[in-house]
């Protein structure tokens, strides 16, 4: 029986249509939800901004920093409340 080769299928996913500026999630929370609530970044609207925020999250796995993950999970809550108040 051959061995089965253990795949990421996330590795292979990749966007051309937007993506966050270089280093933008080593920044406060503040200023990662104010860019990915942008039109530039989530043309989609918020909800993109926050799946994008979830997919690093998702992304950095084990090797994310407690410190660095609040943060990225404070943009995610910002966003999440400004989402719910435009609705």
């Amino acid at each position: 029986m051959a061995e089965k080769k253990k795949t990421r299928w996330v590795r292979d996913v990749k966007t051309v249509s937007t993506f966050p500026p270089k280093d933008l999630f080593t920044k406060d929370a503040a200023t990662i939800a104010r860019v990915m609530a942008t039109k530039k970044v989530s043309p989609k609207g918020i909800g993109s901004g926050i799946r994008m925020i979830q997919f690093f999250i998702n992304r950095a796995g084990k090797d994310l920093a407690p410190a660095r993950r609040n943060e990225l999970e404070k943009a995610k809550r910002i966003l999440q409340a400004k989402l719910k108040d435009k609705k």
